[in-house]
């Protein structure tokens, strides 16, 4: 079995954007010592891992994925110090921090970039994808005619994300601009970006979510090359820093875990079908029971067989998706959390899920998040003034609010014995208790890849073994679960099933683990 940080093995995982989250300052954005000040919210919750979202020096082009200077913390987020002591806050707790490290591009403003404008050759002349003429584009959305230097830049977004050289896995004969990767300057950007990590691995950082893992060879069709890339900083990594994380956003985990990622993200795009389950017109957590998890059970399915030691993640959101309240009531939610506090891999949710916050909708586009602007509000803390959020004027704040009257908040929701929040809570509560719910427990298919409804899998580990049995739809459902025998309930929503083997009855808008006799 490869190497894996134990403390991986059961993270619960808190993912931060850190523009709205807490601002102490009054300035309307969210800061470090905000989060430093709510990180007891955070354990309470039962988390005990945190992503934070890009926090480094950036013209916010892209809200912070447009990194200038990987070295520094972003002034409007606080300094270096802050960091470093929000690293050791948490560790204080038994809590483990990954920062967003962004790989493939900068923005135009870094250094490197500068240094890559010039005519004359220098070190930084090939850091970045460039063509040998302004005529030649490199295949993909670039930027040119900024500069004396003859060519095109490639991009991997937006036009102001130049990308990174990693090289190119197959290459044309006649574009001389099109390097190997184990050219000087491909190797040189990967060594650099080696750099970055092992400073905040040294500053008390516990390992990195890696943006557009996938993405950094060109011209790589399967992936080949970008994996043995990352297999070389897997290597790196085992050797220097053994106990830090590396989790992917690929949406791809025979790839992303081949090239020693300990975890891949599934995406709201590419082959997964993780949409199918929250975001599309008939979701399958809604109650209506129109919605279909087949596919994506099929794809889960083949995918876990591949991961062998690697984890998949299936996330409640993040800052790129639409919120799950966009398309799910409160009570549909508690059972999506259901599905996704008892699956394997860590948990990742995504500030506000757990109180049901909602997609704010028809927002101005905030630092380049068009669409995505909705999901990135404010965090709700409560009735004061801009939720507990911010002491700032509202026309200062990042994003503004939910403005709707009946806007959830975590105060409020705590105090509520019945909210999504303590459903939650209750949920994380039980995964720790249980090995057999925990990230590294096998996981088995028992219904609902040719049913649709229910779904029912089983988790084990050593000796412990449970059932969980998920029927968002309102109508009642047979299943066939064979020789598997429900024994006592662990935790039920919305009522037991009838019968403990052979055919049961599933309740509709139900959720429940059982042990398994």
């Amino acid at each position: 079995m490869r190497n894996r940080p134990k403390w991986l093995e059961n993270a619960i995982f808190y993912e931060i954007y850190p523009q709205s989250f807490k601002d102490t300052n009054g300035d309307g954005i969210g800061d470090l010592r905000g989060i430093i000040q709510k990180l007891g919210y955070i354990e309470r919750l039962g988390c005990n891992a945190i992503w934070i979202n890009p926090c480094f020096v950036s013209p916010f082009g892209d809200a912070g994925y447009d990194v200038e200077d990987y070295y520094t913390i972003a002034p409007r987020y606080g300094t270096n110090e802050d960091m470093a002591e929000l690293f050791r806050e948490a560790h204080k707790r038994g809590m483990h921090v990954i920062l967003d490290l962004v790989p493939g591009h900068t923005a135009v403003t870094h250094k490197w970039f500068k240094e890559s404008l010039k005519a004359e050759k220098n070190e930084f002349s090939d850091r970045y994808v460039w063509t040998d003429s302004i005529w030649e584009e490199p295949g993909m959305c670039c930027i040119k005619g900024i500069s004396d230097r003859d060519g095109c830049c490639g991009v991997n977004f937006f036009s102001h994300q130049p990308a990174l050289n990693y090289g190119f896995y197959e290459r044309d004969p006649e574009k001389k601009w099109q390097q190997s990767p184990d050219d000087p300057a491909p190797v040189a950007t990967r060594e650099a970006m080696k750099d970055v990590m092992r400073f905040w691995l040294k500053a008390g950082c516990d390992g990195f979510r890696v943006d557009m893992a996938g993405s950094l060879v060109k011209n790589d069709p399967d992936g080949k090359g970008t994996i043995k890339l990352w297999q070389n900083i897997r290597e790196f990594l085992d050797g220097e820093f053994p106990e830090a994380a590396i989790i992917s956003e690929w949406g791809e985990p025979d790839k992303s875990l081949e090239g020693g990622f300990h975890m891949d993200f599934l995406l709201h795009f590419g082959p997964s079908r993780y949409n199918d389950l929250f975001r599309c017109p008939e979701p399958w957590f809604s109650s209506r029971g129109k919605g279909d998890i087949r596919e994506f059970l099929k794809k889960y399915t083949e995918n876990y067989a591949k991961a062998k030691d690697g984890l998949i993640c299936i996330p409640s959101g993040n800052h790129d998706m639409d919120r799950l309240a966009r398309g799910l009531s409160q009570r549909e939610m508690k059972i999506a959390f259901a599905f996704l506090l008892t699956m394997p891999g860590a948990p990742f949710i995504y500030y506000g899920d757990e109180i049901g916050m909602r997609y704010v909708e028809g927002l101005t586009s905030v630092e380049g998040g068009y669409g995505r602007t909705g999901s990135r509000s404010p965090m709700q803390w409560d009735d004061s003034v801009n939720c507990g959020f911010s002491t700032a004027s509202p026309e200062k704040l990042y994003i503004p609010m939910d403005s709707a009257v009946c806007r959830p908040t975590a105060a409020g929701q705590a105090c509520d014995e019945n909210s999504l929040y303590n459903e939650v809570k209750k949920l994380i509560e039980i995964r720790k208790d249980y090995p057999a719910l925990q990230n590294t427990a096998e996981w088995e298919l028992i219904c609902g890849e040719t049913e649709n409804y229910p779904l029912i899998y089983l988790r084990g580990s050593g000796n412990e073994q449970m059932a969980v049995v998920i029927n968002p739809g309102n109508d009642e459902r047979e299943a066939n679960i064979g020789k598997t025998a429900l024994g006592k309930s662990i935790y039920t929503f919305g009522g037991e099933v009838w019968g403990k083997s052979g055919k049961v009855i599933v309740p509709g808008g139900s959720a429940g683990i059982y042990t398994v006799k």
